[in-house]
């Protein structure tokens, strides 16, 4: 027990079973549209209720607590500091929807505390956290979801089954398709900090910078030391199928990445048009991010813009998946075999997730969730690597812990410097 803290020691006697019954009471870190969207849905599933919120924007705060009392007629708790939050006895599980850069620290802060936490996606801004994440959810015994809706939607389980059964036959190539339409960020130019923000939580892990807009609302994603580009973001999604559909549940030999932001004079530091080729050996997975304007591609068709998905490729034929289903071609002439729809109510539809998640805390079941760390940081991963490459500038060729082999300025991205007291702890 000498070597528990406070807050792990507290978790630790606060990990109780709760019964089919029981309410599940949650707070959601993180307010912005996604958050919203987690107060939304687990606010609407049985038997969870919304009992704080927290985010370092007071008007998001406030708005929060209008949306909690017109969902579940109550106000919940308030917290800025989410370190008050995991104090709370009353806090059985927690979701957090911050920036990228807060993911794991606020998921293994939750873990010490003997939180559950649902999060979003990427699991981690680095593989560093990653590998933190997967020992802090199974050193403290938490249930860890990683926000990979895709896990739990029928209609992509059943495509990945087909994959499996050889619907079209022996797997050589797995592509992701991140084509989603972003338009030009603009300049906005450091200012004060906006009264009721708290940049400094807002920045964490990340190091002191002057405030700006654009640093703040949504465009945090396109810059390094918050966000991962839209390959960690829209893309982790796309990649995490792919990696699904070809069975890989480990890293790559080698990752070679190119790309540039091209067309925009902006703020943006991450790249708008990305390749990347992640080597198997008995097959590659190809991903390709473009934010400009671009067609879909034979299985994937570009619909009000965006083409996002996966095509998968065999001695057979080939299969389409994203948003609205799936589709199978055989044979010379690319015959279209099998063409099925989405099953749930909105391929956008986050809450069989949820519910999963909901149900593993029940049952104190971590088996039984849909998408556990490990999943979630793989996916991750591979963006991460890929992003390594492409500010490098070099192919990668990998170890079997995830090391980068002979080059010492690829690895040094492995990890970040991290700004005291927000330190992801070495825990594995």
């Amino acid at each position: 027990m000498s070597s528990l803290n406070r807050r792990e020691f507290v978790g630790a006697m606060s990990a109780a079973s709760l019964s089919a019954n029981d309410t599940v009471n949650l707070a959601v870190i993180g307010l912005g549209g996604r958050g919203r969207d987690h107060v939304n849905v687990f606010g609407s599933l049985p038997g969870t209720r919304i009992a704080a919120i927290c985010d370092v924007n007071q008007e998001a705060q406030e708005r929060a607590v209008a949306q909690v009392e017109k969902l579940q007629g109550h106000k919940p708790k308030v917290y800025a500091d989410m370190r008050r939050l995991y104090d709370d006895k009353d806090i059985q599980a927690v979701t957090v929807a911050t920036p990228n850069h807060w993911h794991a620290l606020a998921a293994i802060w939750a873990c010490q505390a003997g939180k559950d936490v649902y999060l979003e996606k990427p699991a981690c801004h680095n593989p560093f956290e990653g590998a933190q994440l997967i020992a802090a959810a199974a050193r403290y015994g938490r249930i860890v979801q990683v926000g990979s809706q895709s896990r739990s939607l029928q209609f992509k389980i059943r495509a990945m089954e087909l994959l499996r059964q050889g619907v079209i036959g022996k797997l050589y190539l797995a592509k992701g398709l991140c084509y989603k339409r972003r338009q030009s960020i603009g300049r906005t130019p450091d200012t004060p900090v906006p009264p009721g923000i708290d940049w400094d939580q807002f920045l964490g892990p990340a190091q002191l910078k002057p405030f700006s807009m654009n640093k703040f609302k949504y465009n945090w994603h396109w810059f390094w030391d918050t966000g991962n580009g839209d390959i960690g973001n829209q893309g982790v999604h796309e990649m995490d199928i792919a990696a699904w559909g070809l069975g890989k549940t480990t890293l790559p030999s080698t990752v070679v990445s190119t790309g540039g932001k091209f067309c925009y004079d902006d703020d943006q530091q991450t790249p708008n048009t990305q390749s990347a080729v992640f080597d198997y050996g008995d097959a590659q997975l190809v991903f390709e991010v473009r934010g400009l304007l671009t067609g879909g591609e034979d299985g994937v068709p570009s619909r009000g813009g965006h083409a996002i998905g996966n095509i998968f490729y065999g001695s057979d034929g080939f299969m389409g998946v994203d948003l609205n289903g799936f589709r199978v071609y055989k044979g010379e002439k690319h015959e279209l075999v099998m063409d099925e729809k989405f099953t749930e109510k909105s391929q956008w539809d986050p809450s069989p997730h949820m519910a999963n998640f909901v149900a593993a805390v029940r049952a104190r079941n971590a088996s039984g969730l849909n998408a556990p760390p490990a999943i979630g940081v793989l996916a991750a991963n591979l963006c991460h690597y890929a992003n390594i490459s492409y500010r490098t500038g070099r192919k990668l060729t990998l170890g079997a812990n995830g090391s980068i082999q002979g080059d010492a300025e690829a690895s040094r991205l492995l990890t970040r410097d991290y700004r005291a007291p927000y330190v992801v702890p070495r825990i594995g």
